[in-house]
């Protein structure tokens, strides 16, 4: 298992850091949302990379990607997953890629 806190943006350590608080409603909601999906755990975390991507939130990729190859996500699937976006987002979605493909590997 990794140390996910390692793997987490410097912002979001910070605000977890200096506002607990908000940094706990924020998490219940995300731990809300989670329960309400219909999707499994592993195709909503995949989702979310490809959200990621298609943002540019690449601060989030290492965390969420480590998530997904714990829940059993083969390389490929998260290659395809940061790379679903394409069509919608445009190539945008590769920015991410070097990142999710070395979080993959180094795990």
């Amino acid at each position: 298992m990794t140390d996910k806190g390692k793997l987490m943006s410097d912002a979001f350590q910070l605000f977890m850091k200096e506002s607990p608080k908000q940094a706990r409603a924020w998490m219940d909601a995300v731990r809300a949302l989670g329960d309400a999906s219909a999707l499994d755990t592993k195709t909503q975390t995949l989702a979310y990379l490809a959200v990621l991507a298609a943002l540019r939130l690449e601060g989030g990729v290492p965390f969420h990607v480590a998530h997904a190859k714990e829940l059993g996500a083969s390389r490929e699937e998260v290659i395809s997953a940061i790379l679903v976006g394409l069509p919608a987002a445009g190539n945008v979605v590769t920015q991410s890629l070097p990142t999710a493909i070395r979080a993959y590997d180094e795990r």
